[in-house]
């Protein structure tokens, strides 16, 4: 693994036995729990063991966002050398953290993969698992969902990360009742299981819970406004309002809530009540989404340039669009040529009334729409965004078919009638 050109240089030596990191540390429980007091607790760790690698690691891991690359790897650097003098598995842990905050995605999975198989598991190793959906290959995603249901059942019954971990895979498989179980076990032996209870917002968006879950999260929030999901769960919260027909309160959440660096979750917000015929909340900035796609890694990440599409679709602005679907269509990688481009040209033909392009552009896709990346929720809005085109253009009955599903098994649903409804 260290051998990797990858891996951070190791910088000389030091004496000192360090102690394996578990999920019992307070700092690593809260940053398990998602918690609000995580970083705050990460940084006393730090400052009180500067020589403990691992928890150098996790906090570079909590923050890796903020850093730029120098101190990125500054911070990672250190962490490898001292987690030399505690033991492998703590080398091992330090090195995933390194390809994880480079977005070596695949790289890091093939990681969790050897790392899993020395040390069954392992709750910190667990903060790492998006990596296997983040590389955007359903089959690993699928190796993924298979690592997480063995080190479940190694774990048992009562090892709260992991049966939220469990929740939140059961959630994306489309397994609702199984992961609605696992998260109320996990909340049930620590109430503020941050994993759990995204989980539950999964399960419960595909439910139609509507008022029942916005209460659940309004609850669980109030209890650590700093919690690392806040605004996330405001963001679902939004979704179940817009679900059951309270646009007023979906609109006070995207603007009370969701800020200027919010972009994605405060557009796909507003793309959804555009396309039930309602008011918007609080829109972007057309100059920050313009700015932020000409930055360097602009369009790095698929689902970043999808979510920055749907600002400019937000806003109508049709020239963009289409400049962003020439981009992604010259594009080397497959998920940009094949997904994106026509994602976003089916956005730009909407916001010039040109539906019956929409539909030509959307239909074809089908599964492959799993490429943009990002969670069923998140990418359900394409599945949205065809039923609103078909419906416009007179095409009822596919709609209908289109939108079946949810609309049977939804308790809450009057986003979905609204999308099949006549356009005006």
């Amino acid at each position: 693994m260290s051998n990797s050109p990858q891996a951070p240089a190791l910088i000389g030596t030091h004496r000192g036995a360090q102690i394996g990191v578990t999920g019992r540390e307070p700092a690593v429980r809260e940053l398990l729990a998602l918690s609000g007091r995580a970083l705050p607790l990460l940084r006393a760790w730090v400052d009180e063991n500067p020589r403990l690698g691992v928890a150098r690691a996790l906090l570079t891991l909590a923050t890796g966002d903020s850093l730029s690359d120098a101190e990125l790897r500054e911070e990672l650097v250190v962490a490898h050398r001292d987690a030399q003098e505690a033991d492998q598995r703590s080398v091992s842990l330090v090195y995933g953290v390194f390809l994880h905050t480079h977005r070596q995605y695949r790289l890091t999975a093939d990681h969790l993969v050897e790392h899993f198989a020395h040390w069954p598991g392992d709750e910190v190793a667990s903060l790492l698992l998006d990596a296997f959906a983040a590389c955007g290959d359903p089959a690993q995603r699928a190796h993924g969902d298979e690592l997480v249901e063995r080190q479940c059942a190694r774990t048992g019954s009562d090892d709260w990360p992991w049966l939220g971990r469990l929740a939140w895979t059961r959630a994306e498989q489309g397994r609702q009742e199984e992961a609605l179980e696992l998260a109320a076990l996990a909340l049930d032996r620590h109430p503020r299981a941050g994993l759990a209870a995204h989980a539950r917002a999964h399960a419960e968006q595909e439910e139609g819970a509507g008022p029942a879950s916005t209460a659940f999260l309004d609850d669980w929030l109030a209890a650590d406004p700093q919690a690392v999901q806040f605004k996330h769960l405001n963001w679902h919260a939004a979704l179940q309002s817009i679900a059951c027909g309270d646009f007023a309160d979906a609109r006070r959440r995207a603007d009370e809530v969701l800020g200027r660096a919010d972009v994605g979750m405060r557009s796909a917000t507003n793309w959804r009540l555009l396309l039930a015929g309602q008011q918007p909340a609080g829109r972007c900035d057309l100059d920050h989404v313009r700015a932020l796609l000409a930055a360097p890694g602009g369009m790095a990440e698929v689902f970043h340039t999808f979510n920055l599409a749907l600002a400019l679709a937000v806003e109508a602005a049709t020239d963009d669009l289409a400049a962003l679907a020439r981009r992604a269509a010259d594009d080397e990688r497959p998920a940009y040529q094949d997904v994106l481009a026509p994602v976003v040209r089916s956005l730009a033909a909407i916001t010039a009334g040109r539906s019956r392009q929409a539909v030509e552009l959307l239909t074809p896709l089908g599964a492959a729409v799993e490429q943009l990346g990002g969670v069923r929720v998140e990418r359900e809005i394409v599945q949205d965004t065809l039923a609103r085109a078909l419906a416009d253009v007179g095409e009822h009955t596919r709609a209908a078919e289109l939108l079946h599903q949810r609309v049977t098994t939804r308790r809450h649903h009057v986003y979905e009638d609204l999308l099949l409804a006549s356009a005006s």
